[in-house]
């Protein structure tokens, strides 16, 4: 049976009985009927794949406008489903969260690119734009009904508010911010202070280990510092699975 889509679809079906003209108009009815159910799965299959692919495209084109040039995004995304999965979250869960959060930073897109890129520290007042990402993110994202966008909607807008809510730009404290919020926060940190930036160099493994460990219960939830602590072999291979290319 071929699609008008152009793939190809056989059924082979034995029978002990010789078949009457019924039975042969019923059978391609069936045979039509399966091919076009298997036609439609590739299809959500082929729409699958190209929505991911699209949402790594959407944070590295973010990340290159901030003059990055690595593979952050990817990097965050391996990282978040590794502790969604330590965590203890559904597969599906931790599936989601690893295609949602390479849209954490989505919102750098309404930054100015002399405050986006400035190699020295922020004045105040750059200090408050460059926050604003995060509300400009979530609000993108959250026009859009697609499961990943929508989770994405939440990471954009949670993943710099604190265990202890002192972070931007709501204050959430502690379980009130989303657990992919939480997850994602941690990962971006970890892979962030690993990397070459326009304003630092990258730190090398044992301080990035002693700051997040110094802010379990402040800026992380102690539950995932731990997490955190107890898979750095694997998060530490994951950076060099995924490195920047300018290494």
């Amino acid at each position: 049976f071929s699609t008008q889509q152009g793939s190809e679809s056989l059924l082979y079906v034995t029978f002990n009985h010789e078949l009457s003209d019924l039975d042969k108009q019923l059978l391609e009815i069936y045979a039509a009927n399966v091919a076009i159910s298997y036609e439609n799965l590739l299809m959500r299959e082929d729409i699958q794949e190209t929505q991911k692919e699209l949402v790594y495209m959407l944070g590295e084109a973010v990340e290159q406008r901030s003059k990055e040039t690595g593979a952050h995004v990817k990097r965050v995304a391996q990282i978040s489903q590794l502790l969604a999965r330590a965590y203890g979250l559904p597969e599906r869960e931790a599936e989601l969260i690893k295609l949602a959060s390479p849209l954490h930073d989505v919102g750098k897109i309404g930054i100015p690119d002399h405050i986006l890129n400035k190699p020295g520290k922020h004045t105040a007042d750059e200090w408050e734009t460059m926050k604003t990402h995060s509300l400009i993110g979530e609000d993108i994202l959250a026009k859009s009904d697609k499961r990943i966008l929508q989770l994405g909607s939440i990471i954009a807008g949670q993943h710099h508010e604190k265990w202890d809510g002192n972070g931007y730009p709501r204050g959430l404290k502690g379980e009130d911010i989303h657990i992919a919020g939480r997850i994602t926060a941690l990962a971006d940190v970890f892979d962030a202070l690993g990397s070459k930036r326009c304003y630092k160099d990258a730190w090398p493994i044992e301080k990035i280990i002693e700051l997040i460990k110094g802010e379990s219960g402040k800026q992380f939830e102690p539950k995932l510092v731990e997490l955190f602590e107890a898979n750095i072999d694997k998060l530490v291979a994951i950076r060099e699975k995924f490195p920047d290319s300018h290494n």
